[in-house]
């Protein structure tokens, strides 16, 4: 019992460093299953496909390693754990490599945002 409630202990002196924000990473396909469908899986890689209206939001939710495609390009409000917020332009035909991340996504553009990202199972070697 001391040892769970240890346990209980770091896990909240944990979230308490995300600005007292009760954060939990999550799958994006259980996070947010109305932006995030996957199309492919085996044991190296997930494909996922994001779309996301204008207006929309993509909530709280974690990404492995991965790399990136815009099939449709827009403007986005990409939200840290610890509220820390930025704008990116997402360009349509930009490949990009990003590391594992926990982020919110909302779209601030005017047009209907498409990615394809394809997340490692595997941790890249260095």
């Amino acid at each position: 019992m001391r040892h769970r409630s240890r346990l209980l202990s770091i896990v909240l002196l944990t979230l308490a460093g995300f600005g007292g924000r009760w954060v939990l990473a999550q799958d994006p396909i259980k996070a947010a299953p109305a932006s995030h469908t996957v199309v492919l899986e085996n044991d190296k890689v997930r494909v996922i496909d994001f779309h996301l209206k204008p207006g929309e939001k993509a909530a709280m939710h974690s990404h492995a390693a991965r790399i990136t495609e815009v099939l449709s390009g827009g403007r986005i409000k990409v939200t840290s754990p610890a509220g820390k917020s930025d704008e990116r332009i997402l360009r349509t035909g930009d490949i990009g490599w990003r590391e594992a991340e926990t982020h919110a996504v909302e779209n601030i553009g005017k047009t209907s945002i498409h990615v394809r990202t394809v997340e490692l199972k595997e941790p890249p070697k260095k």
